[in-house]
């Protein structure tokens, strides 16, 4: 049986459209679940919308509708853009209106409530509606929320509780052990401070009347809704039917070899704190890695629905295109760090390493193959020095791409996939097929013919090596030798099969781009 592996989009908000930060995340946690299942998992990737919210509830309010219509409406905006952006998502959670997340938030409460982790008391604190989460003052700079910047409004209620402090111990142990992975090993270090300062219990409800009727029902206790949180949190066992014990939940959860989850800077303590306890409470398995990626900024400013400075990905979309965008995200931003966009920036990645580097390779190949040898790969002939550079290229691309990403590095994945588009197209200048193709000499047409036979290989590996990030182009590249994935040997056989086939010459493949 193959391993398993679970990985997970955080599930955001849609008080309004989708901004870049959210593509990233999406592209991100799509190249990590292709990448897994080429290694061999069996991975399921789950994204969803987090409908139960505040926000939401006031956002609809000003737009003049329903919340009802006005999240189902919006939730269109973010399912549309995972399909835009090529995303292989095995199920889509929206926590308004799926049964299984209702029924198993409903079920997880009541789990925690056995436990004796629930309680109800007074609560007065200060409540940061845009982050849905009360802050103590000393976490206020100036007075402000630190992600959004606004003053938190002072709120007075009884609220049920969770024992969050009676799992202090467990959660340290658990995350100094590794048994929770946490990367970057910064944003570790972070988490196990705060853990390491105490853990106060946390508010797990609010009143129906501050809720405005909207939201998941505290079970028996018909004033009182799920707070936003901890229902959205258990989204991740109950897509996958947790309140069923359905096999996909005991496939991919329960039994999996890993439960990842990709997740912005400003929820890890959620995540690597809160949600853990919450699956302790519960009697359920730990995820066992928290990736964590940095913010896209803009000028260097947070770009934040709320903060009105949002880039909309599917604008960028639909005038520079799929690849440009997902290699952007890919290839140019941290994968753990923040990152500044700029319309400038995308244009330039793309025409430097894409227009210029890979498509330019492909298309010399192609071209070459087709006019000196009726567009059928040669046979290989003697192999020299420039032969031997390029297959420790393939071979160094192909193991450090690969322990990149099994450290969620897609930017130093893709930095080591172009070091072989240049080594090939160096390679092309070395040998001067079109001088060897004119010489009239056998020995130069033995050497043109390994010439491109390994050119012709090298680009079926680049081809297949490009797919987890740009899926599309990757079966394009494949495309102009005849080949699917299924055809690409490993490194150490990376010639084998190549001769014989019949090349096509694509249209462009990479169109240049230029400022609009």
């Amino acid at each position: 049986m193959p391993r398993t592996s679970f990985i997970s989009t955080t599930i955001p908000y849609v008080n309004a459209r989708p901004h870049l930060g959210h593509a990233l995340e999406y592209v991100q946690a799509d190249s990590y679940a292709r990448h897994m299942a080429r290694r061999g998992d069996d991975v399921f990737l789950m994204s969803g919308s987090d409908e139960n919210s505040l926000k939401n509830v006031l956002a609809a309010q000003r737009a003049g509708l329903t919340t009802r219509d006005f999240v189902d409406r919006n939730v269109t905006h973010f399912a549309g853009l995972i399909e835009a952006l090529d995303l292989r998502v095995d199920h889509f959670v929206r926590t308004s209106v799926d049964s299984d997340h209702i029924e198993g938030a409903t079920e997880f409460w009541r789990r925690m409530r056995a436990s004796g982790d629930i309680y109800l008391r007074e609560y007065e604190g200060l409540y940061c509606v845009g982050c849905e989460q009360f802050y103590p003052e000393g976490d206020l700079p100036d007075g402000r929320c630190p992600e959004h910047l606004t003053v938190p409004e002072p709120v007075s209620e009884a609220n049920y509780f969770f024992r969050l402090s009676r799992y202090h111990d467990r959660l340290l142990a658990a995350l100094t052990s590794g048994e929770i992975s946490v990367v970057p090993h910064t944003r570790l270090n972070e988490v196990t401070s705060f853990v390491r300062r105490g853990l106060a219990d946390i508010s797990v409800s609010r009143s129906v009347g501050r809720a405005r009727g909207w939201g998941i029902p505290v079970p028996d206790d018909p004033g009182q809704v799920m707070y936003v949180w901890i229902d959205a949190l258990t989204n991740y066992v109950n897509g996958l039917g947790f309140v069923r014990d359905d096999e996909r939940y005991r496939r991919y959860w329960a039994e999996a070899a890993s439960r990842v989850h990709v997740m912005g800077k400003g929820v890890t303590r959620f995540h690597a704190v809160y949600w853990p306890a919450m699956l302790l409470a519960a009697g359920l398995p730990l995820p066992t890695e928290i990736v964590v990626h940095g913010y896209v900024t803009v000028d260097g400013g947070k770009i934040s629905k709320s903060l009105g400075n949002a880039v909309d990905p599917g604008e960028l979309l639909d005038t520079y295109g799929l690849d440009a965008v997902r290699y952007l995200l890919l290839a140019d931003f941290s994968p753990f760090g923040d990152g500044d966009f700029s319309e400038e920036r995308l244009i330039g990645r793309y025409n430097t390493d894409l227009a210029n580097g890979l498509g330019n390779l492909v298309g010399r190949m192609t071209s070459m193959v087709i006019r000196y040898r009726d567009g059928v790969v040669p046979a290989g002939g003697p192999i020299g020095e420039a032969d031997r550079a390029l297959a420790e290229q393939v071979r160094t691309t192909e193991s450090e791409a690969t322990a990149a990403m099994d450290r969620y590095d897609h930017r130093e994945a893709l930095a080591r996939i172009v070091d072989l588009v240049r080594r090939s197209n160096a390679y092309i200048d070395e040998r001067a097929p079109w001088h060897l193709a004119r010489s009239g000499r056998a020995e130069d047409a033995h050497l043109l013919d390994t010439t491109l036979h390994h050119l012709a290989a090298a680009v079926r590996q680049l081809g297949y090596a490009v797919g987890p990030f740009l899926p599309r182009a990757g079966t394009r590249i494949l495309a102009t030798l005849g080949a699917t994935e299924s055809d690409v040997p490993g490194a150490g056989d990376w010639l084998d099969g190549v001769a014989g086939r019949t090349v096509s010459k694509p249209d462009a493949l990479f169109p240049r781009l230029a400022p609009r």
